[in-house]
């Protein structure tokens, strides 16, 4: 990887054209890593979260004018490296088919991509493809996302215990799980909870046995703990934008990870109350981690919960 680009956001766009010249973009997505890590093996959230609309817009319309330049019909995948410091941007590749990302991107929105190209394929134009949600406009139209999706990657690390477990330009992932929430910190404690890999919330156990200057220096390594070490820097102290010139990471993904840590020093603190329960299910904690924090079994603290009348749904986080 070039010096010029290290640091940088890695920002995906999943764009449709027919042959009629139509164009639409699908979903656009941001990498929680910065460029460096393969986007396979980095944290993906959608929409873009760090992006002013400007930023957004302009990638877009690179994104339109690359597919159609290039006489795509169906379905492709643009990916940019973009300075966090300024407007300028890369193009990293261009993937002109229906890729993994598409799949991510189908079922964050909800728009059939593989389904709407293979029509394409078959001679059909977008404005002639059924809109699948409302069964009564055309597929000629781009989703907009009241909500958050998080994709995580699923190493497997646990079956092959002495890989290395460095994350680069090489993609190691062999999996990945999504999770839909109305916030990024409820989205991301969600996923966590999907790996199947014994957690429940951001909290390696194993990290607790290190000192503080041991957990600060694993800060420093870009491998599939990486996010568990930065909440777990954070718990001993780090700061934030110490954090930041370290990975690169942008403020605005730490700074969430930094409000499930702060919920946690409440929820600890106590007591607890209605208001702080409904507050940590809307952050997306389970129950057994808010019971272990109180001292009571998961199924008590939903007992809590029904007494309060919380019950958390989609809509409230």
């Amino acid at each position: 990887m070039s010096a010029s680009v290290a640091g940088w956001k890695e920002i995906e766009f999943e764009v449709l054209r027919d042959s009629a010249n139509n164009c639409v973009t699908v979903c656009n997505m941001e990498n929680l890593d910065p460029v460096g890590i393969h986007t396979g093996d980095s944290i993906v959230v959608a929409p873009c979260q760090t992006l002013t609309d400007r930023e957004v817009q302009m990638l877009r319309t690179a994104a339109i004018d690359i597919v159609r330049e290039l006489g795509v019909e169906g379905g492709c995948n643009v990916q940019y490296a973009l300075n966090p410091d300024s407007e300028e941007y890369i193009v990293i590749e261009v993937n002109p088919r229906v890729s993994r990302s598409s799949a991510l991107a189908s079922k964050a929105t909800g728009y059939p991509i593989a389904k709407v190209a293979s029509k394409i394929a078959a001679g059909y134009t977008l404005d002639e493809i059924e809109n699948a949600v409302t069964k009564k406009t055309s597929a000629c139209f781009e989703p907009t996302l009241d909500y958050v999706v998080m994709k995580i990657p699923r190493w497997p690390f646990d079956k092959f215990v002495n890989a290395d477990h460095t994350l680069g330009t090489q993609m190691k992932a062999t999996g990945e799980v999504m999770a839909i929430e109305r916030n990024i910190e409820a989205s991301l404690l969600k996923a966590v909870r999907s790996l199947e890999i014994g957690l429940i919330h951001l909290d390696l156990k194993d990290l607790r046995k290190l000192s503080d200057s041991e957990v600060f220096e694993r800060v420093k390594k870009q491998n599939d703990e990486r996010f568990f070490v930065i909440a777990e820097a954070f718990r001993r102290g780090m700061e934030i934008e110490a954090v930041h010139e370290i990975t690169k990471i942008d403020r605005f993904f730490l700074r969430k990870i930094h409000n499930i840590v702060d919920m946690e020093q409440l929820i600890k603190k106590g007591p607890m109350t209605k208001e702080l329960m409904l507050k940590a299910k809307k952050m997306g904690f389970a129950d057994v981690t808010i019971g272990e924090y109180i001292g009571k079994k998961g199924l008590e603290v939903r007992e809590m919960r029904k007494a309060w009348d919380i019950i958390p749904t989609l809509q409230d986080g």
